[in-house]
């Protein structure tokens, strides 16, 4: 096995080293904000992580808020697009199947040792102010999920997409919320009531 230090394999590092100051700083960026939130993290901890310059960050995010807003950013290329639409679409080949294939993703990513929980939904939650880029930022990624629900659900042949793709969301939500209570099968719960939802819809899976 290759060992790794933060999230990085010895065969990585060379690459590492020659990466940019703003890549650095993104890298640890990501780390500590999917796992920490962005109220307990400084930016002094986040230059500390990146091994960079203090110039160095600013030069490339002015301030913390550009810094949470290209991490939110990076979250929804890795996290949703990267991962779960990615996966949904390989793992099955009907619009219900691939619905279905969220929970079996997140059943897999509850059991993971490192599981960091919704980046969206925790840093949601930690800006209460609605006049905030951040909490706006984040209304939007958390939106962008839905419509790739809402498209799967089109394709189904339900009638009101939106509408299906709230309540598929919730329980997507519901589910990452139990498992960061330590209930690591939350995700196989969420997709018996996810199948009730469908066939509600007179979808079958």
């Amino acid at each position: 096995m290759v060992m790794e230090t933060n999230g990085v394999s010895r065969s990585q590092a060379g690459s590492v080293d020659m990466e940019s100051g703003r890549e650095r700083v993104m890298r640890a960026a990501y780390a500590l904000f999917s796992r920490d939130g962005i109220r307990s993290v400084g930016v002094d901890t986040v230059i500390a992580e990146a091994g960079v310059a203090k110039m160095t960050l600013y030069r490339n995010f002015p301030s913390k808020e550009d810094l949470v807003l290209a991490f939110l950013r990076r979250r929804e290329e890795l996290w949703t697009q990267g991962w779960v639409q990615r996966e949904m679409m390989l793992r099955a080949d009907t619009p219900a199947g691939r619905l279905l294939a969220v929970f079996d993703l997140f059943d897999e990513w509850f059991h993971c040792p490192d599981f960091e929980g919704c980046a969206f939904v925790t840093i949601l939650l930690e800006v209460s102010d609605p006049r905030s880029p951040i909490r706006k930022a984040c209304v939007q990624h958390l939106e962008n999920i839905r419509e790739i629900l809402a498209k799967q659900a089109v394709e189904a042949g339900i009638e009101d997409a939106d509408a299906f793709s709230r309540q598929w969301h919730i329980l997507m939500k519901g589910a990452i919320v139990a498992a960061g209570e330590g209930d690591v099968d939350a995700a196989k719960r969420a997709k018996e009531l996810a199948l009730l939802l469908l066939r509600r819809h007179g979808v079958t899976a």
